[in-house]
């Protein structure tokens, strides 16, 4: 998936918007605020997602997954490069990502947000 794809696909999951901070990264939030992906521009376009907490660690260990800075401890990760994945296991991912975030809004902001 190339950038743009990453973009539009973020913004199409339910109540998600965003906003540019931290000198040009792109972060995908829901609610109030809530972020479930940032796209770094720089380079060739990182991104960073929640993943399960089960799961965490073997995605760790995947070639080109990494902890995310700053994030790892709320168990989310790193890809430096989105184009190793592929365009379906990249939605599914970033879908469950959304959906982890979801959970954990209060229920009033919940409606309508789960998928």
């Amino acid at each position: 998936m190339s950038i743009d794809d990453i973009e539009r696909f973020c913004l199409q999951l339910p109540g998600a918007h965003k906003r540019v901070q931290w000198g040009g990264v792109h972060v995908f939030s829901v609610g109030e605020r809530k972020m479930f992906a940032t796209l770094h521009l720089s380079g060739a376009g990182a991104l960073a997602f929640k993943v399960d907490d089960d799961h965490f660690l073997g995605f760790c260990d995947r070639p080109g997954f990494r902890p995310a800075p700053y994030l790892a401890r709320a168990r989310w990760v790193s890809l430096d490069r989105p184009g190793v994945v592929a365009a379906a296991e990249l939605k599914d991912l970033l879908t469950r990502s959304h959906q982890l975030v979801v959970a954990r809004l209060p229920k009033r902001q919940r409606v309508g947000l789960l998928l």
